[in-house]
């Protein structure tokens, strides 16, 4: 018995949440939003509905869930990476501007808190931590991709602008926490353009 409802074990009924998706639906709500050194297992439990007994069947520790949780942030940028190609994959120019708009409506939405990939290996500075692995291969990826693009793009460069147009992009995460410019995507796209020329 969980809470007083007899749970059925084995997959839940067609259009009810797993108990896992409830699990990582709360961690990654609260992680990002309060974040993750802050937010304990205990809360996890009570907001989500779950059991702590279930919680570490299906995370064998904390750490595990947030790795899970960050996975699942990585899964979810590049999805939308993939689409902005799909829209723009015969055009750089319109691609490298729809990533950079697309950062900036990000930090212009009110429940933005920061880049969860920075967050995290902010709050945790081992370079081991299967969360921050994870954080790093985002960002390794990131510039990989803007690589792609660039030299796309004819720069004759295309490794090193793609590490200075994500030093831009990463910026732009770190200073909409501290006030949004009033023209950030302007900004964003002014500087890569130059960047780029």
């Amino acid at each position: 018995m969980e809470t007083g409802v007899q749970r059925r074990r084995g997959a839940p009924p067609k259009g009810e949440v797993s108990a896992r998706d409830r699990i990582l639906a709360t961690a990654s709500e609260l992680f990002y939003r309060e974040g993750i050194r802050a937010i304990g297992i205990d809360t996890v439990v009570e907001r989500s509905g779950v059991s702590k007994t279930t919680l570490y069947r299906l995370f064998e520790s904390k750490d595990d869930l947030i790795a899970a949780f960050i996975a699942g942030m990585d899964c979810s940028f590049w999805s939308r990476w993939d689409l902005m190609e799909e829209q723009h994959g015969d055009d750089p120019r319109a691609l490298l501007e729809a990533v950079l708009s697309r950062v900036a409506e990000r930090i212009a939405q009110p429940t933005y808190r920061g880049c969860p990939f920075l967050n995290l290996v902010t709050e945790f500075p081992d370079p081991t931590h299967p969360g921050r692995t994870i954080a790093r291969g985002n960002k390794e990826e990131l510039v990989a991709r803007l690589a792609t693009i660039v030299a796309r793009l004819g720069v004759g460069d295309p490794n090193r602008t793609a590490s200075q147009l994500a030093l831009i992009i990463n910026g732009a995460y770190v200073t909409g926490l501290v006030a949004e410019p009033p023209d950030l995507k302007g900004a964003l796209v002014d500087a890569a353009m130059k960047l780029v020329a």
